[in-house]
């Protein structure tokens, strides 16, 4: 019973503090709404509606009402699935935000994948080899991409590969001639290409992820790249090392049987940091390619001045920031046994 109540008691701390944040989160979203200037009323009934009018639609969304209570039945609607209705498309933000997101969770995983793999393979060579030309000429690609601004990064790109030397598809997920002819069935446009079976809608969905993939790869690869040459340099000072190198290890060898597994957790941490990052960071992203994820939703929503489709999509983003934090804490606590 002793070795059971430490881990009640953790999971319990777990979930106590996971509801803690997402009420904080509602908490802020709902006070970002009712201190916004943008008037929901107006959007509705327009500027040349009567007083009655006008009074009759602000009853009915409940804004005469005091801002606890308004705070009360938000929490009640998104309870019951209700984010609201959007004045730009006017259909419910949540079947919006569905239709956007595996556009966005797309996007970000492929880019996630290939930049994690390119990330930790650099930072491991840049420790294997530091101090060398090698380690300057990587790490000097890696700061470009901390440096500069994506979405001029972004149009470099349309302007280069696709516009000048037409390497690569242009923005959107897939040429107009396979818009209509390729049915939605999951929402992820490559394996909707897939069970199309139309192998030339796949090529071209395919092409047209080459560019905003890439790119969200490089910004990832730049973080994960330069975290774990460091943490892998921390590792290579400590004792357990230079035993290694006194039995006769390979320099390798001991990077890829002794230092990787001992940062797993940094690991694990970056890779989940880059992965809610990119979820967030996409907006210019998919501004730039005419991605129709949740990104382009928000900015359409912004120059529209729709605080309810702004409030869904924020919570959407932060909600899934929190949960892969979590998760990531989870699994090194979990992979880790100096931790756990």
């Amino acid at each position: 019973m002793s070795h059971i109540s430490p881990r009640l008691l953790r999971v319990t701390q777990t979930l106590i503090t996971l509801a803690l944040t997402l009420f904080g989160l509602l908490l802020v979203t709902f006070s970002l709404s009712a201190l916004s200037p943008v008037d929901r009323v107006l959007q509705i009934v327009g500027d040349h509606a009567s007083q009655s009018t006008y009074d009759q639609v602000r009853h009915q969304l409940g804004l005469d009402q005091p801002l606890p209570v308004q705070f009360w039945h938000y929490l009640l609607s998104l309870f019951h699935g209700d984010l609201g209705t959007a004045s730009a498309t006017g259909q419910p933000v949540l079947q919006d935000l569905l239709s956007a997101f595996p556009a966005t969770l797309e996007l970000a995983t492929l880019a996630l994948v290939i930049g994690t793999a390119l990330g930790i393979f650099a930072g491991v060579l840049c420790a294997r080899f530091a101090g060398s030309p090698l380690d300057l000429a990587v790490r000097t690609f890696t700061l470009l991409g901390n440096s500069v601004p994506i979405f001029w990064l972004g149009l470099l790109m349309l302007a280069l590969f696709y516009a000048k030397l037409q390497w690569s598809a242009g923005p959107g997920r897939l040429d107009d001639i396979y818009q209509y002819t390729v049915t939605p069935q999951t929402g992820f446009v490559l394996m909707d290409t897939w069970l199309s079976g139309d192998s030339q809608a796949f090529r071209n969905a395919l092409s047209h992820m080459v560019l905003p993939v890439t790119l969200l790869a490089y910004y990832s690869l730049a973080s994960i790249t330069r975290l774990t040459r460091s943490a892998c340099l921390g590792e290579m000072n400590k004792e357990y090392i230079l035993l290694a190198r006194a039995k006769g290890a390979g320099e390798m060898t001991i990077m890829l049987r002794h230092v990787l597994p001992n940062i797993r957790g940094t690991l694990l941490t970056v890779v989940a940091l880059s992965y809610t990052s990119m979820l967030e960071g996409a907006v210019l992203t998919e501004t730039v390619f005419s991605w129709p994820g949740i990104g382009r939703y928000l900015t359409t929503a912004l120059f529209a001045g729709d605080t309810t489709a702004i409030m869904g999509g924020t919570l959407v983003i932060g909600v899934c920031f929190v949960l892969i934090n979590n998760l990531a804490d989870l699994l090194v606590r979990l992979t880790d046994p100096r931790i756990r």
